[in-house]
């Protein structure tokens, strides 16, 4: 079972997560955080096996959460999972350490990317 940790500001956003998710027999949703601080202290709290982040959040935006939890949590793979995904966004992403980015109008897209990220893959 992978538990998965969502970090998104949008309630009806982490609501419909919650349930594309929970149709694969596979995935947990173990938690959700509402902002980038709240995806940390969540991160350190639930141990979870993979984490969605939204990029533009308040606090501290989604990079920057990732990067706070990359250093103690190394082993936690992050997906960007944002609105505007850009190429400037990528580049923030991929240096950061994160695992994978896709748009939220890609949806389609998440299973696959959740599943490269659990093969120890990337998925940009």
């Amino acid at each position: 079972m992978t538990r998965i940790l969502i970090a998104d500001d949008s309630q009806p956003v982490r609501r419909g997560l919650r349930t594309l998710l929970g149709r694969n027999a596979d995935w947990e949703v173990c938690g959700e955080a509402v902002d980038g601080a709240d995806a940390v202290e969540k991160a350190q709290e639930l141990a979870p096996d993979l984490i969605l982040m939204d990029f533009s959040m308040p606090q501290m935006d989604g990079v920057q959460a990732a990067r706070k939890i990359a250093e103690s949590r190394t082993d936690i793979p992050i997906l960007l999972f944002t609105l505007n995904l850009s190429p400037r966004i990528v580049e923030l992403a991929r240096n950061a350490g994160l695992r994978g980015a896709i748009s939220k109008s890609e949806i389609s897209k998440l299973p696959y990317a959740i599943l490269a990220l659990q093969r120890g893959e990337t998925f940009f």
